[in-house]
């Protein structure tokens, strides 16, 4: 995956905020603006975080695990869709913009894991990789930067991961389980509306 520098990691996260400014206070969509830099259309997956500042508390996340649309297209919809869509949340109001910070995860596309169940462990990485785990129309998703922040070995983030799917902990052992895995370029506010950094987990 070719990386991204940071003026331009700057750039989704500013996009990031503005588009739910945009969305929250005037009630419209925000355009692509025009000084997107070409590599921003290329097509890569992506996902949106807000957290509460200074108590960095989850407020919603979502995004596109697939490279289905331009990176610039899917950072917007992303944005739209983590400040008013996370069914565990209810949408964002203007008042909020102030005690939030944005994220923008940049992904490479999913690997599946081919191994069997019990070597799964052996193949992932806990702050390198994140994951996916498939059962038949179940999907659970977790960011690389999720299990370092809650301190997981690799059993437990497939654990997790399966968790989200909505199914049983310990279905990464299943064979009709499939696991895919992918790595992440992080970007996100120090506070709000402050400086951007690239994180390193």
């Amino acid at each position: 995956m070719k990386l991204l520098d940071i003026e331009k990691g700057t750039f989704l996260v500013k996009v990031a905020r503005l588009t739910v400014e945009t969305l929250l206070t005037k009630g419209i969509k925000l355009p692509v603006p025009e000084n997107t830099p070409e590599e921003l259309f290329e097509k890569r997956g992506v996902f949106v975080t807000i957290k509460t500042y200074p108590y960095n508390q989850l407020r919603g996340c979502i995004g596109f695990p697939e490279p289905v649309m331009p990176l610039i297209e899917a950072t917007i919809d992303a944005a739209i869709s983590a400040a008013t869509r996370d069914p565990r949340f209810p949408p964002m109001t203007p008042e909020e913009l102030d005690n939030v910070t944005f994220e923008v995860t940049v992904l490479t596309p999913p690997e599946l894991i081919e191994a069997p169940p019990e070597k799964l462990p052996e193949m992932i990485k806990v702050g390198r990789d994140g994951l996916i785990v498939r059962c038949g129309f179940a999907s659970g998703l977790l960011l690389p930067q999720v299990p370092v922040e809650w301190g997981w070995d690799e059993k437990e983030f497939l654990s997790q991961t399966c968790i989200k799917a909505g199914m049983p902990p310990d279905c990464w052992k299943s064979p009709y389980c499939k696991v895919y895995r992918f790595q992440g370029q992080i970007f996100k506010e120090i506070e709000p509306y402050g400086e951007i950094v690239e994180e390193n987990i």
